[in-house]
């Protein structure tokens, strides 16, 4: 009984003397909160440019007590064949060793996109430190810029961008696209990616010259880059990322201007409760897809001169319209433009027919950009009364 005992004691020390030794100390880490990826200067190369995080001084510039005086962020930049090499190369300037865990935001350049994301996608899927649902975006800006930007809300600007990503679903104008549904859409074979894009505005304005209105740059989200297998293959808008947007993360709701009758008064209508079905069909040795989209709306802001009564229907037909030519630009651009299926159609159809897939699928660029779809949108004004949009306050 007292060797049993005695056993149990020598590891249970042993166990506690062993828990911390994995322990990093906060101030032997370059804390990393956003990462951008460009073409290095040397062919084939790629620049690394990584936004750390200063604990001491982050802290500071929000009114806790701080040891230090510098600027919250440091960001630097390096380059390397490939981007571990990349990595590698930071250690001969950083003091410190590079931690991903708390990592919001990778954003890559429209070159090195355009070039292929095959080596970004493996890298930071084999990294064991980096969350998979770390935000992934395209930027026709300079990344080491864009993620060093610091906006007039947030200290750190890869945790704006993190919040600007969260609250998406408001706007709907891009696409909230992390590591984990990219790989998913890398890895498929009947869907191609689509990743948010990230620009550079000149909007905010300086409380020191007022008079200087834009004069700060502010990071916007807005757009999605289009991709083919690992390939950047072109820019979505803003209007046609909204109509994606019903396909890939099911908006249900959003803001339309529409024009009061004849008059050149504007409305203002929030959509709610939208619903899209896609239904696959398969006739004469081809697919078809009809989509259906429904909708109902409350008018929350109006301009017009006549009771809003009188032009229900009219109102109900532009909201009809509008969200009908973002659902036919977003399917023209996949289709006929780029012959890519990043609306996840192939997905649709394989569930339904995954004989017929087992035949066609291997040319599914050819037969999806052939495919005839049909568009029908249904829109109902429930509210003509004014309310705050968003707000539940009528």
């Amino acid at each position: 009984m007292k060797r049993h005992t005695v056993l149990v004691v020598i590891l249970l020390a042993a166990w506690l003397l062993t828990a911390c030794t994995g322990l990093r100390q906060i101030n032997q880490l370059a804390i990393v909160t956003a990462v951008g990826l460009d073409v290095g200067e040397q062919p084939g190369s790629v620049k690394l440019s990584v936004q750390i995080v200063r604990p001491a001084d982050a802290r500071g510039q929000t009114g806790a007590p701080a040891g230090g005086t510098g600027e919250p962020i440091y960001s630097v930049s390096a380059e390397g064949k490939t981007i571990f090499e990349a990595i590698r190369n930071l250690g001969r300037f950083t003091s410190r060793r590079v931690y991903w865990a708390h990592n919001f935001l990778i954003v890559m350049h429209e070159d090195y996109a355009r070039r292929g994301i095959a080596d970004m996608v493996d890298f930071f899927t084999r990294n064991h430190e980096l969350r998979m649902n770390t935000w992934v975006a395209v930027t026709s800006d300079k990344p080491e810029e864009l993620i060093s930007t610091v906006t007039g809300l947030e200290v750190v600007p890869g945790e704006a961008v993190d919040r600007l990503f969260r609250d998406n679903h408001v706007v709907g104008l891009a696409p909230g696209t992390n590591m984990m549904n990219l790989e998913e859409a890398f890895l498929s074979l009947s869907t191609e990616p689509v990743i948010a894009r990230l620009q550079l505005k000149d909007r905010g304005i300086s409380n020191k010259k007022p008079e200087e209105h834009g004069s700060i740059k502010q990071v916007e989200l807005a757009g999605a880059a289009a991709f083919k297998r690992d390939k950047m293959i072109g820019w979505l808008s803003p209007k046609e990322t909204r109509g994606l947007l019903f396909f890939l993360e099911k908006l249900d709701r959003g803001v339309e201007v529409v024009s009061c009758s004849n008059s050149k008064e504007k409305l203002t209508v929030e959509f709610n409760n939208a619903d899209l079905k896609v239904t696959p069909l398969y006739r004469n040795q081809k697919p078809q897809f009809q989509i259906r989209l429904t909708a109902r709306a409350d008018v929350v802001e109006s301009g017009c001169d006549v009771p809003l009564e009188g032009i229900r229907t009219h109102i109900e037909e532009q909201v009809e319209q509008r969200l009908k030519s973002k659902i036919e630009d977003v399917l023209n651009k996949a289709q006929r433009q780029y012959h890519s299926d990043f609306l996840k159609l192939g997905d649709v159809f394989r569930n339904k027919y995954p004989v017929e897939w087992h035949r066609i699928g291997k040319t599914w660029d050819v037969t999806f950009s052939e495919a005839e779809m049909t568009v029908q949108v249904q829109a109902a004004i429930k509210n003509t009364v004014l309310k705050a949009a968003g707000s539940g306050i009528k």
